[in-house]
């Protein structure tokens, strides 16, 4: 499986991961210069680290985040989440359009809720994200 998962992200990498990645760590350092906005830096290049290397990894709740990161992924969405969440969707497209881009553009748009609210998530591996915990 780890053969496989290899491939995956390097085609992934190829097609769509660095270019979302890019996207993704633009958004960290418009947050970071900001300072007020840091921890919205950090998730942002959390999810970036994801989004070039997606397979074998998945997101899971993580425990104790409650109210603040529900208030700080509001203010996500508005400043940064939708422009992300927009850009996997139209990446999604020309990879649906070609038959073997389907299952990439598939992982686009699962990619779409942690692009939208990043805050109070962590980035697993599948078999912690499945079996542990």
């Amino acid at each position: 499986m780890k053969l496989i998962n290899l491939i995956l992200n390097v085609l992934w990498l190829i097609f769509c991961g660095i270019w979302m990645a890019l996207a993704y760590t633009l958004a960290a350092l418009i947050c970071f210069v900001l300072i007020v906005t840091i921890p919205f830096g950090v998730a942002s290049l959390r999810i970036a680290g994801f989004v070039l290397w997606p397979f074998g990894r998945t997101t899971v709740q993580r425990p104790g985040a409650g109210t603040p990161s529900l208030i700080g992924n509001v203010i996500w969405i508005i400043f940064a989440g939708w422009w992300l969440a927009i850009g996997h969707l139209i990446t999604s497209i020309p990879l649906f359009l070609s038959i073997i881009g389907i299952p990439f553009g598939w992982a686009n748009l699962k990619l779409i809720p942690i692009s939208l609210m990043p805050l109070g998530q962590e980035v697993v591996s599948t078999d912690e994200g499945f079996g542990g915990r």
